[in-house]
This record gives C-alpha cells, structure tokens and sequence, in this order.
C-alpha cells in the first residue's frame, strides 16, 4: 500500500544503530546513509527512512514489518533489545488479532512501536 514511510528521530545515530540490527533478522540493510537521514529496506529498495530532527515520544508511529517465520520474530526481537529497544511485547501468538497471528513488539529509542509480524502455524 505504501511506497515508503519516513520517521523523525531525536539521535540518528543511536535510531540507526537500533533499527539496522532489529531489521537485519527481516532481510532489510541499510540503504541510503548521510549526515541527516539512513534509510532500510530490501536491498536495492529503501522503503524506511529515518530523518534527524525533533522527534516526541507523543507523536510515536506503529510500523509492523513482515516477517517471514517465527524464528525472524524472534531474532528481530532479540537483536532489537540488544540493540537498545525496549520490550512492548515478547514474541507470541495474538489470538485477538488472528489465531495465527505471530508478533513482537520493541519500541525504538524515540518511542516508535515498531512490529514484525507472520502468520503462519
């Protein structure tokens, strides 16, 4: 549905350093790197940007990431705390969203709820 998404973070090195470990798990590296701004995504196509700036934790976004499997659920979980996430969510089935619906949660150093997600058995 979307092209790309963009978030203001308040420490870009400190978001980057964050998201390249919580998204390697996902398949996704670094694409586009300078002094203001890091963008993620599949090799070839960044689809995640991150841009230096006044970020607040009130203005916080949800991004869910698919995943493909439970075991990348799981390290994307793992290497985003290691990495300076904090935990919204261990990896777990989310009955309420659907009976296969597999997730974790790590809110990123500004407040962000980052996801990823699979559904499979």
């Amino acid at each position: 549905m979307f092209d790309h998404l963009g978030l203001r973070v308040s420490d870009l090195v400190k978001s980057s350093r964050f998201y390249e470990a919580a998204l390697a798990p996902l398949g996704y590296v670094v694409g586009t790197r300078d002094a203001t701004s890091v963008s993620f995504g599949p090799p070839g196509a960044p689809a995640l940007y991150l841009y230096s700036g006044n970020a607040s934790a009130s203005a916080a976004t949800h991004v869910a990431l698919t995943a493909q499997g439970r075991a990348v659920v799981n390290r994307f979980h793992e290497r985003g705390l290691s990495a300076g996430g904090t935990d919204n969510g261990a990896p777990a089935v989310r009955a309420d969203y659907a009976a296969n619906y597999y997730a974790a949660f790590l809110l990123d150093p500004d407040g962000n709820n980052v996801e990823a997600v699979c559904f499979s058995e």
